[in-house]
């Protein structure tokens, strides 16, 4: 905080803690919040879709950043086409959070990138960014620097003891394919065909204790609905249930309602 203010000038941040991206939705729920600008983010990938698409339509005003049609649109009052990646210079960062920059590849097309659009948004609300290109955003970043800082110790903290699950439940894993159903891939039917099968993944004893052998029927059960998918046995910790999350028949947030170490209810058969 010390080294922000000291490029910034001191009394420009917030002294109380900033929401969080389910903390926003609540607010803008609960009124408190009269517009959203929503950049890029796919409803369903949040962590409760249904509690999103609420607050989207119970909120004033909905400004959607997009390159192409998305499941926010048709909540969005304007909808700002931006430009995509190859049409823009930018940096990416690695989950090392080393800074990887890049280059526009496509020039004079007239789209406006993101950075362009919070810009202008900025000023019509009479603040000043004072980030006008990426060279101007770049620059700012190199002079923020990195911290001084000592680098805290590693955690000591041993791993707590998971959620108890007793016969016929089990806690969910989850994570994305590289191809599923993720918007940038919509209307690629043959990138589409080469995609992994959507299987619900256990471990032999907790197959042998619902019944299910290696390709029958898996349902993944909560309050909110139901994932059936092909069984596959491998070598992981028991009661323990591993699905795709954005996969066909297989959308984890948008059905279940819930993510990663969620206990759920699983059995055989189909739903």
């Amino acid at each position: 905080r010390h080294e922000v203010e000291l490029v910034w000038g001191g009394g420009l941040l917030p002294s109380t803690p900033g929401r969080d991206a389910s903390g926003i939705l609540a607010a803008a729920a609960d009124g408190e919040l009269a517009a959203l600008v929503v950049g890029g983010v796919d409803v369903d990938d949040l962590p409760d879709p249904a509690a999103a698409r609420a607050a989207m339509d119970r909120v004033g005003f909905v400004v959607s950043l997009e390159v192409r049609r998305s499941s926010v649109t048709e909540h969005a009052d304007v909808v700002l086409p931006v430009a995509p990646a190859v049409e823009k210079a930018g940096t990416y960062v690695d989950w090392e959070g080393r800074r990887r920059p890049f280059a526009a590849t496509l020039y004079a097309t007239g789209a406006l990138t993101d950075g362009r659009v919070l810009h202008a948004l900025a000023d019509e609300m009479d603040v000043d960014l004072a980030l006008p290109s990426v060279e101007a955003a770049r620059s700012e970043i190199e002079r923020l620097g990195t911290t001084s800082r000592t680098r805290a110790h590693d955690p000591r903290e041993a791993a707590p003891a998971g959620p108890p699950v007793g016969p016929g439940r089990a806690v969910l894993a989850t994570w994305r394919q590289l191809l599923d159903l993720g918007s940038l891939q919509a209307g690629e039917p043959y990138l589409a065909g080469t995609r992994r099968e959507p299987v619900a993944i256990v471990s032999p004893a907790t197959a042998a204790e619902l019944g299910v052998v290696d390709g029958a029927k898996l349902t993944v059960r909560t309050a909110a609905g139901a994932v059936t998918l092909p069984a596959r046995l491998a070598p992981m910790p028991d009661r323990v249930v591993w699905l795709p999350a954005n996969s066909p028949g297989s959308t984890v947030r948008a059905t279940l309602g819930v993510g990663a170490g969620a206990v759920v209810e699983i059995s055989g058969g189909a739903a």
